[in-house]
């Protein structure tokens, strides 16, 4: 059979694997990956080849829809998209007029190329406040590391500067299993290890990656930031760190040598539960194996105490020389001439200078959490449900289930019921925007042109459409034509998501067309450059010791905090719920709370697993395969089935996340079954960014018996 073939770039998830499409006919059949792909050379995972399925799944939402019965009551009427943008353009500039930008609250899913424009909407528009999870997956590690170097380094697994890595850290990420995240394909990393780079692993979890470790470091969850302080009290006192670059290009090595003393490998072992010789051991490997990358997760973005672990991780790199250098954790070049869709490289494409200093004060949450750029979720439904410090009364959702994707879920129906008017964008019907007033069809990645970036590496690479179903349309173009609407047409001038993308590639001197035929625009890497133009940071130098921290009111050196639920913080609650419990694994069908509706995915995981050590669970009759409940202290019962496992230690649990049934229909779809988001409420956040700690916290575990 003869297929026609288009290049492509797969956003199943957030990494940017190259893919072929087969189409016959025009109907797309096949997906495969690409061998001539420089990101992932052939490599696709099970969500890139279920695409067809996405892509003519008979429950697409096809058309725009205004609701027609209570709010929560799944009756719709079929509406036209003039209708649709008209009546939402309407209601948010009324909400403008008598409340207040600010009133207005953006809601918006993960990281697809939608976002930037969807920022740059909320910001021509004067509101502060947008909902996102930016404070708890990738968020953290952004801020610290503008904080301490300037910008995000990311492991060097490529060898342009001549040397790949002969060591590699992976700490709270288990990249190889789910394919792809941060938009770093697994493919490189796979290949790094087959060439015989040296391997540490931390996880509470024994992943894939930790069963080929030199060394896995099973973490108590939550207690990374004392663990990494270890690890360097080990480097310090044995002087394995980098003399010359400390001495040249840091601020607050000595301070910072003070603080380490305190985590002495004895104190560290105590607290992590991992044995004190494995923590010299690991951090001796690890230190004098250069280059040595860091290869980190978002396991690590979420707890009370994410922000200073991660800078702790950043210094471990620091110090030992691994940072801006071939094969280490490198600071890549944007491609030249390229409108790259990231503010982190071109901050005025989200046009931030709409938003005046006084309206950024009004973001709810500001003064609280000060390295956010996003609202923290409970600040949000708290301002909803008491209109302290000002009413909230609309929401604008694009690609995002909040009740599955948040904190306080229950908390947040009573927000969803209560906002006077709310307009969303999906591509299917699920269980939050079933509380819509508007609802909006939007187009899959297989229906939209786009320019997306791997910002790892910083290369960017065509992504092609292959067809449109019915009336549903690119998520950019949503956003043009509602701009238009409202008057700010000056902001959004592109008539279509090819125009926009011609845009882009304007200074390259290619359009669209010819892009597709190029493939890639990388940039021309370079290696410290700090040495030439100093780091990024007030002082020019990689600060350690982080004054401006300090002028905020915080720490201005990496320290740890006990989890504020754990067998130590809250021993009286510990007794009645003996588990620790760590949520958010990641299994390669899902992406989040996407794809349990796609046949093929779900064959593969048919139902949400909870991992236990047998020892545990035989002590409560628990076999593998049954129904069990988790309990929070804080209220709370979920159901998952038990997966017995050696992988994770006999006090600790790991649940999956994102679980609803579509299949159940509404008006629940199930959300409240298995969603563990109904145990994460009522905990303490980072005071740095919000981050909550879903990695970390009790609960108790009971055979469920119907």
């Amino acid at each position: 059979m003869s297929y026609d073939i288009i290049k492509s770039t797969c956003r199943g998830c957030h990494g940017v694997c190259g893919v072929l499409l087969h189409l016959k006919e025009g109907r797309l059949v096949r997906v495969t990956g690409d061998p001539e792909s420089p990101t992932s050379r052939g490599y696709i995972c099970v969500k890139g080849k279920s695409a067809p399925e996405l892509l003519y799944h008979p429950d697409r939402l096809k058309y725009p829809l205004k609701r027609a019965g209570d709010r929560g009551e799944n009756k719709w009427q079929k509406i036209t998209w003039d209708e649709a943008l008209d009546t939402a353009s309407r209601k948010l500039l009324e909400v403008k007029k008598k409340y207040g930008a600010e009133s207005i609250v953006g809601a918006r899913g993960t990281g697809r190329p939608y976002y930037v424009m969807f920022h740059r909407f909320l910001n021509s528009l004067g509101t502060p406040n947008r909902l996102g999870f930016a404070h708890l997956c990738y968020g953290p590690r952004l801020k610290a590391s503008a904080m301490t170097c300037g910008e995000l380094p990311v492991c060097d697994y490529y060898g342009f500067g001549g040397v790949k890595p002969e060591c590699v850290l992976v700490w709270g990420s288990n990249l190889t299993e789910v394919g792809a995240a941060d938009g770093m394909c697994s493919y490189q990393l796979r290949e790094t290890l087959k060439r015989g780079a040296r391997l540490i692993v931390v996880d509470p979890r024994r992943t894939g990656l930790a069963s080929q470790a030199d060394y896995w470091l099973q973490v108590r969850p939550g207690t990374d930031a004392a663990l990494a302080l270890g690890m360097l009290n080990t480097i310090i006192r044995e002087g394995l760190y980098d003399k010359d670059f400390v001495r040249t290009w840091t601020i607050g090595f000595g301070a910072l040598a003070e603080r380490a003393r305190e985590y002495s490998p004895e104190k560290v072992a105590r607290i992590t539960w991992v044995p004190a010789e494995t923590i010299e051991a690991a951090a001796r490997l690890y230190a004098t194996t250069r280059p040595a990358c860091l290869q980190w997760g978002v396991g690590i973005d979420q707890g009370v105490n994410s922000f200073q672990t991660i800078r702790a991780l950043l210094i471990l790199s620091g110090i030992t020389g691994n940072i801006d250098i071939p094969g280490g954790d490198a600071f890549w070049v944007p491609p030249a001439n390229v409108l790259v869709q990231s503010p982190r490289v071109n901050p005025d494409i989200e046009l931030p200078d709409r938003l005046s200093p006084e309206s950024r004060a009004k973001r709810l949450g500001a003064g609280k959490y000060k390295l956010s750029a996003t609202i923290q979720p409970g600040e949000f439904i708290n301002a909803v449900l008491t209109e302290k410090p000002y009413p909230i009364k609309a929401l604008f959702i694009m690609g995002s289930n909040l009740l599955l994707s948040h904190s306080d879920c229950l908390r947040m129906v009573e927000v969803l019921r209560k906002i006077d008017f709310i307009v969303a964008a999906d591509l299917f019907m699920n269980p939050t925007i079933q509380f819509a007033d508007i609802v909006l069809p939007a187009a899959s990645w297989l229906e939209t042109d786009d320019v997306p970036d791997l910002h790892m590496v910083w290369c960017v690479t065509p992504r092609v459409k292959v067809e449109t179903i019915e009336e549903c349309r690119d998520d950019k173009e949503i956003i043009f034509d509602l701009a238009k609407r409202m008057g700010m047409e000056a902001d959004f001038p592109w008539r279509s998501t090819r125009d926009y993308c011609d845009w882009l590639l304007k200074g390259s001197g290619m359009d669209f067309e010819e892009f597709k035929k190029a493939g890639i625009l990388q940039g021309q890497m370079r290696y410290k450059k700090y040495e030439t133009g100093g780091f990024k940071t007030p002082s020019g130098r990689f600060e350690i010791y982080c004054t401006a921290l300090k002028d905020m009111g915080y720490d201005p050196l990496p320290g740890y905090v006990e989890p504020p639920e754990s067998p130590y913080s809250t021993p009286d609650i510990y007794r009645e719920y003996p588990f620790i419990i760590t949520t958010g694994a990641r299994v390669q069908a899902y992406f989040h709370t996407e794809g349990r509706q796609i046949e093929s995915l779900r064959r593969l995981n048919p139902d949400p697993t909870v991992q236990i050590h047998p020892v545990a669970a035989g002590k409560l009759a628990i076999k593998n395969g049954d129904w069990v409940w988790i309990e929070s202290p804080r209220g709370g019962r979920i159901r998952q089935r038990a997966s017995l496992t050696d992988d994770i230690a006999p006090g600790v649990v790991s649940a999956q996340h994102g679980w609803w049934f579509p299949e159940k229909g509404p008006p629940e779809y199930g959300f409240t079954g298995s969603n563990v988001n109904l145990l994460t409420h009522g905990m303490p956040c980072d005071p740095h960014t919000g981050s909550e700690p879903w990695r970390s916290f009790l609960c108790k575990i009971s055979k469920a018996v119907d």
